[in-house]
C-alpha cells in the first residue's frame, strides 16, 4: 500500500506540483496551483488570463503553439526556448548590434511550422541565437516580441532562473523535502502553509531598507520572535538594541510549581 496513494505518480512514487507564476516586480508569487504531478505544466498555464503587454517567461515545457498564438491574440507577449525538433522556416535576417555579436549570434524572423497546431499560415515569431560563455552552450529563444533588443530578451529570460531560485529556498527554508502528514490535506496544508511564509518573507525582504539575505532575515527573525519591538524599525536596523522593558510597579510575580 503506497504512502501518499492519492498522489499516485509512477509505480513507486507519488508526486505533487507546484505550479507558480512569479511577479517580477520583488519576485513575489502571485499565482499557484498545486496538482498531483501527472497534471501537465501546460494545463494549468493554459487556465491562466494575463494583461494586454505582459512579458510571460516560460521554459521549453510550455511549448504550445495553439496557447502561444492565443497569447499573441490577447496582446501577451512571450519569451522561451525552442525546442531542437522544432520545424520553421526563416523568412528575414535582422540585424545584430556590433556592441552584441560577440553574444548575441542571430536574431531572426521565422515563422513555426507546428504540425497542424496553427493552421497552415504557421505562427510567426523571433528566433534569438545566443552563446553563453559561461556554458560554453548556444541558447536558443523565441519570442513574439519584435521591438525589444535582441540582448534585452536574452536578459529578460535569464531573469526565469529566479523561480528556479524561489524554489530551492522554499525547500531549504521551510523544510517541504519532508512531510509531517501523508494525507493529501496534511501535505496542501504544509506546502501552503511554506507559500504563505515565504511570501511574507520576501515582502518584509523588499520593505527593509537594510541588504538582508533571505536565510539570514529568518534565521535572526525566529530569535526576535519573543522580543517586543517595532518589526519594521528592526528591520531597517537590525543591530540596534531591543527597547527597555520598564518594571511594572505591583505587577505579581510568576510562580512555577
Amino acid at each position: 500500500m503506497e504512502i501518499f496513494d492519492w498522489a499516485h505518480f509512477q509505480r513507486a512514487k507519488a508526486a505533487v506540483k507546484v505550479h507558480m507564476l512569479l511577479d517580477h516586480d520583488g519576485y513575489l508569487p502571485k499565482f499557484a496551483v498545486i496538482t498531483t504531478g501527472k497534471t501537465h505544466d501546460i494545463t494549468v498555464a493554459r487556465s491562466l488570463q494575463f494583461e494586454p503587454g505582459t512579458i510571460v517567461v516560460m521554459d521549453k515545457g510550455y511549448a504550445d503553439y495553439t496557447w502561444w498564438k492565443r497569447l499573441g491574440e490577447q496582446k501577451v507577449y512571450l519569451v522561451t526556448r525552442l525546442r531542437k525538433d522544432a520545424l520553421y522556416r526563416v523568412d528575414k535576417q535582422r540585424e545584430v548590434p556590433e556592441l552584441h555579436r560577440e553574444r548575441v549570434l542571430r536574431d531572426e524572423e521565422i515563422t513555426l511550422l507546428g504540425h497542424g497546431q496553427v493552421g497552415k499560415e504557421g505562427l510567426p515569431l523571433r528566433r534569438i541565437e545566443v552563446w553563453d560563455e559561461a556554458k560554453q552552450e548556444i541558447f536558443v529563444f523565441v519570442t513574439n516580441h519584435l521591438r525589444l533588443a535582441a540582448f534585452t530578451i536574452d536578459r529578460i529570460y535569464r531573469e526565469r532562473w529566479q523561480i528556479e531560485t524561489f524554489f530551492k529556498s522554499l525547500k531549504q527554508l521551510f523544510k517541504i523535502k519532508t512531510f509531517v502528514g501523508t494525507t493529501e490535506k496534511a501535505v496542501l496544508t504544509q506546502i501552503w502553509t511554506a507559500l504563505i511564509a515565504m511570501l511574507i518573507l520576501r515582502w518584509l525582504k523588499l520593505k527593509a531598507s537594510y541588504g538582508w539575505g533571505l536565510s539570514n532575515l529568518l534565521a535572526i527573525l525566529r530569535q526576535q520572535l519573543f522580543v517586543y519591538r517595532d518589526l519594521f524599525t528592526w528591520l531597517d536596523d537590525p543591530y540596534i538594541g531591543p527597547p527597555v522593558v520598564l518594571q511594572v510597579e505591583n505587577q505579581m510575580p510568576l510562580q512555577f510549581t
